[in-house]
C-alpha cells in the first residue's frame, strides 16, 4: 500500500480535523496528488488536489472555503486541514495520486490508501 492515512476520526459538527498520508514507493512531489472521500451509499467524490507542477491548489464547491490541502516534501507527507466540519462530510477519507491533471473534468487515480473514518455529528 503506497499511502498510509492517519488522523480521521470522531467530531461534533462546527470542529476541525487534521489528516495525514505518508507515501512510500515513490515521491510525492512528482505527481499530481489530493483527497477524495466516499460516503455510504454516494459515489466518490474528489475533495482536493495539489498540482506537482506550480502547486496550485483546488477544491471542490462543497469544501471551498473550509478545507486546505498541503505537503511536506521533507516527510513526503500530505495532509488535509479540514475546519467548520459539516455533517454532510462524513465519510471515508482516502489520499491518492493522480493519473490526469487536477483539474481536469474526469479526475483519475492510479494509487490511494485504505482511508481514514471521519465522522461530523450534528
Amino acid at each position: 500500500v503506497p499511502f498510509v492515512e492517519s488522523g480521521g476520526g470522531f467530531v461534533q459538527a462546527g470542529g476541525s480535523l487534521r489528516l495525514s498520508c505518508t507515501a512510500s514507493g515513490f515521491t510525492l512531489d512528482y505527481y499530481n496528488i489530493g483527497w477524495f472521500r466516499q460516503a455510504p451509499g454516494k459515489e466518490r467524490e474528489g475533495v482536493s488536489c495539489i498540482s506537482a507542477s506550480d502547486g496550485s491548489t483546488y477544491y471542490s464547491d462543497s469544501v471551498k472555503g473550509r478545507f486546505t490541502i498541503s505537503k511536506d516534501n521533507t516527510k513526503n507527507r500530505m495532509y488535509l486541514q479540514m475546519n467548520s466540519l459539516k455533517p454532510e462530510d462524513t465519510a471515508v477519507y482516502h489520499c491518492a495520486r493522480l493519473d490526469s491533471s487536477c483539474d481536469s473534468g474526469q479526475v483519475r487515480y492510479d494509487y490511494w490508501g485504505q482511508g481514514t473514518q471521519v465522522t461530523v455529528s450534528s
